[in-house]
């Protein structure tokens, strides 16, 4: 748990007073019938302690993603708990991510003591990473590459042609790519780089539970590398029975659930468009995202114009390369959406911000 230090993300309702979460980019939908149904038939057995293999759960994941089961899956307490054992396991001198993105990576690289070189992204190229990163490795030599695919906050894919040149610098000077994969099912366009582990393990893709299938607080993610030698090394450094009894039922059910996952996609899809257009509509740049969150520069003081409304937003001014003009919100179900544009609107009129 925190202590006694400030929450860096979205998803904290519990302070009283939220009656609408933008702030957590999951699953709009909510959690699938069925992972409530495993959790509850999983119940009766929580005297027992949870299988530290996680056989069932590894299986189904092996055969959901088409890779071998015996050597490229660790599971772990979510994917937070995997970018640290990865930092842990590997405890690297130099490392790259960009900027803005998920700030767990640098966090996991700073427990370490691993010098951070960040690739700043812009706004006038929609936050899109291009060839020119390259060079910037070439510059840099890092030992460790972080990448997120899409982008946290932006929503912007990487082409899987660029990801096979980074993969290819990797493989080249003995770097790792570390490339986290959690929203790419909630996108319509990504494709998932894990046909090129075989061939490059020097990779590792992150997946979870948490966004997909609206399951962040039963905490569940997976890894898949080539390497087994890195993986023992992560399990090493972390404990054997990091994922509950729950967590291992819920994620098995999960997997069957595909049904969901393309409702949810329709769903996003639609209301992604409608909440860009009328945040346009607003005056607020937004970038043009190609997942379940959109990224916006808005007045400042929003957030907290809109926490007195009882509506969470993720401010986004502890992004490196941001601001406090910088928000995130998710795509969420049209009446809730609804609710946030009138907010919004709302707050412009009373800064006598309205255009």
């Amino acid at each position: 748990m925190l202590y006694q230090t400030e929450n860096q993300h979205g998803g904290d309702v519990y302070g009283g007073g939220i009656t609408l979460d933008f702030s957590a980019n999951t699953n709009p939908l909510g959690t699938p019938p069925g992972v409530l149904e495993a959790v509850c038939r999983a119940l009766p057995r929580l005297h027992r302690y949870p299988d530290p293999y996680c056989r069932r759960l590894v299986q189904a994941i092996a055969g959901h993603e088409q890779v071998p089961a015996s050597s490229y899956i660790l599971c772990g307490n979510g994917a937070a708990d995997l970018i640290y054992t990865y930092c842990a396991a590997l405890r690297p001198r130099t490392a790259v991510e960009l900027a803005p993105t998920f700030v767990e990576y640098g966090a996991g690289l700073a427990q370490v003591g691993c010098r951070v070189e960040r690739y700043f992204l812009h706004q006038a190229q929609n936050f899109d990473l291009d060839e020119r990163f390259l060079s910037f490795l070439e510059e840099k030599k890092p030992e460790v590459v972080f990448l997120c695919n899409p982008n946290n906050p932006t929503g912007r894919l990487i082409p899987l042609p660029l990801l096979e040149q980074i993969l290819q610098y990797c493989a080249a000077q003995g770097a790792r790519l570390f490339l986290d994969e959690c929203f790419l099912d909630l996108t319509e366009d990504g494709v998932s780089a894990k046909s090129l582990l075989a061939a490059h393990p020097e990779l590792l893709i992150l997946k979870a539970f948490t966004k997909s299938y609206g399951m962040a607080g039963i905490r569940l993610g997976y890894c898949l590398c080539a390497d087994s030698a890195l993986l023992r090394r992560m399990a090493s450094a972390s404990q054997p029975w990091n994922v509950s009894s729950l967590a291992q039922s819920a994620g098995v059910a999960a997997l069957a659930e595909q049904d969901f996952l393309q409702r949810t996609l329709a769903l996003v899809r639609k209301e992604r468009r409608w909440l860009t257009d009328n945040l346009m509509a607003l005056g607020f740049w937004v970038c043009p995202s190609q997942a379940n969150y959109l990224l916006f520069r808005g007045p400042r003081g929003l957030r907290e114009g809109l926490l007195r409304r009882g509506i969470a937003i993720r401010g986004c001014g502890n992004y490196s390369g941001l601001d406090d003009g910088w928000y995130r919100i998710a795509v969420r179900p049209h009446e809730e959406n609804e609710a946030l544009i009138t907010a919004i609107r709302q707050f412009c009129e009373e800064r006598s911000l309205w255009q």
